[in-house]
């Protein structure tokens, strides 16, 4: 095996993991810097020295063979490795956290947190960068991500945070104005948000047999502007209670019911499994998982959701 590895430049690795990549040699050499012509021969000289062809080549593309294919996710793997740990060694101060996260969630709850995360530890800098794209942390930057979705993501560790809850949402004035009382009320009121999602809300409370429905007047993937055209007076939108529940609480907003749908997975803190010992992910898992566990509207969240704070992905 050793013997192997010797035979194999790091360098023809790396041509090939990008080629593979990006499913073409034209792409590849216009990443790597280099002409299509020299792609192409570093990928000939490896599949020479390993005496397989790694790639079906047809006209005006190219794909994985079998073993291609198997090469391809060993040399991501490896790679991703080599550059996480090349980053570690540049931040050996570890001096500053890098957190990726979604636009509703640095807003709506780490935002108004974040700052007790500082004076618990003067030491670190922290810098959020909000970014719908879930992060393979292969990159340099990110050490940790809070994310939606089912908490099952390859190479990473994940400790779940928030239940994925939705409920009705309003500004007072609206309610007042359309004389919401009950869930049907909502029938002929302005919505706001994705269709299939108040479809859902509304099976959830019994009321899928009613066909004719109006569609949402505002669609929108992004909570945060759905709930802001909500206080706006503009409609009814349907968001987490978790991260409004200051609005709700100053009055700002009104939760019209206390029925609310799970749309399925929920927010979760993630970071690669090699990384989980450095000190500076480990300060902020524990930091966030204790502010998670003792939010109020958390800890309602989580009883009516069955989910647990900190339940690993």
């Amino acid at each position: 095996m050793d013997d192997v590895l010797a035979r194999i430049p790091l360098d023809a690795i790396r041509v090939f993991e990008t080629t593979a990549r990006l499913n073409s040699f034209t792409r590849a050499a216009e990443a790597l810097g280099m002409t299509q012509a020299a792609v192409s021969w570093r990928i000939r000289d490896l599949e020479q020295r390993l005496g397989v062809p790694l790639f079906l080549r047809e006209t005006r593309q190219v794909s994985l063979t079998s073993e291609g294919q198997r090469l391809s996710s060993a040399a991501r793997e490896a790679l991703g490795l080599l550059r996480r740990a090349a980053h570690d060694v540049m931040q050996q101060d570890q001096t500053v956290l890098g957190i990726t996260t979604l636009q509703t969630m640095a807003t709506q709850w780490l935002a108004t947190r974040l700052g007790l995360f500082q004076l618990a530890n003067p030491d670190l800098a922290v810098k959020v960068d909000v970014d719908n794209a879930l992060s393979d942390f292969s990159g340099p930057g990110m050490d940790v991500g809070l994310r939606f979705g089912s908490g099952q993501w390859a190479g990473l560790e994940s400790r779940f945070l928030i239940p994925a809850l939705f409920t009705p949402l309003c500004s007072p004035e609206l309610q007042a104005q359309l004389n919401i009382k009950s869930p049907a009320d909502l029938k002929s009121a302005p919505l706001v948000g994705l269709p299939q999602e108040w479809a859902a809300w509304f099976a959830h409370i019994g009321l899928a047999d009613d066909r004719n429905p109006p569609p949402p007047r505002v669609v929108s993937e992004n909570q945060a502007m759905e709930v802001a055209t909500a206080i706006a007076g503009q409609g009814v939108a349907l968001g987490n209670p978790v991260f409004y529940a200051r609005e709700i609480a100053n009055g700002q907003l009104v939760r019209l019911f206390d029925e609310s749908v799970s749309l399925g997975g929920g927010y979760w803190l993630s970071y690669p499994k090699e990384r989980r010992s450095v000190p500076k992910i480990a300060r902020f898992r524990d930091w966030v998982l204790e502010m998670a566990r003792t939010d109020p509207a958390n800890i309602e969240a989580c009883r009516a959701s069955g989910m647990k704070v900190g339940t690993l992905g």
